[in-house]
């Protein structure tokens, strides 16, 4: 049990006598009892913060002795190229110059993270999915809807054929704080398909003559 306790007792000198004092005891069980109940409660009730993460999708490895004969043909995508401080990108498949699409090779685009550049381009060619997003938005303020169902809603729209897919590539050049920068423009054009993939033999070479 704790507890204080503060002896007192009168002088046995001589001369005059003083009157004995009454020892003082204190107990302190209830109080750490009530501390530890305090402790309990709070760690029982309180939420811990979870790490935000952004999940990227990264493709299967490609066997060095079996190469594919072809690219894989990409639907409804955007290829973000980063070099040093500079941003690059094109939308749909990449043509080299020896083997032209239906309008010509592929061209480098050149953007930047203001407002008519990265967040632009992301928010155009995500229409389908913000649109969904603003439409459920209403109908959740106006309680027509769960949480749970507008969340759920939100993930099958980005699942969607028609929402954006985007491939991230680099050189050895790239900076990591431009990197960080488009996946946090991702997020916010909510982009549910995100792949960082190496750059193909061909786009090397488009982009070394870009830099150029």
């Amino acid at each position: 049990m704790a507890e204080i306790s503060e002896g007192g007792g009168g002088g046995h000198g001589k001369g005059k006598k003083r009157a004995k004092k009454s020892s003082t005891r204190v107990d302190m069980t209830p109080m750490v009892d009530l501390a530890f109940l305090l402790l309990t409660f709070f760690v029982l009730t309180s939420t811990f913060s979870k790490p935000k993460v952004m999940s990227l999708v990264y493709p299967a490895k490609i066997d060095p002795k079996n190469p594919p004969k072809e690219q894989p043909k990409i639907n409804n995508a955007i290829t973000f190229i980063l070099s040093e401080d500079k941003i690059y990108y094109y939308t749909g498949q990449f043509y080299p110059a020896t083997k032209p699409g239906p309008k010509g090779p592929t061209v480098f685009e050149e953007t930047n993270f203001g407002t008519k550049g990265v967040r632009k381009i992301l928010a155009d060619g995500n229409e389908y999915v913000l649109s969904q997003k603003k439409i459920n938005g209403k109908k959740l303020e106006n309680k027509q809807i769960q949480d749970t169902t507008y969340l759920r809603l939100l993930s099958d729209s980005k699942k969607n054929k028609e929402a954006l897919k985007v491939l991230i590539k680099t050189d050895d050049k790239a900076t990591c704080k431009n990197f960080i920068d488009l996946v946090d423009e991702l997020k916010i054009a909510e982009i549910g398909v995100i792949a960082p993939v190496d750059l193909m033999p061909a786009e090397l070479v488009l982009l070394k003559t870009k830099i150029k």
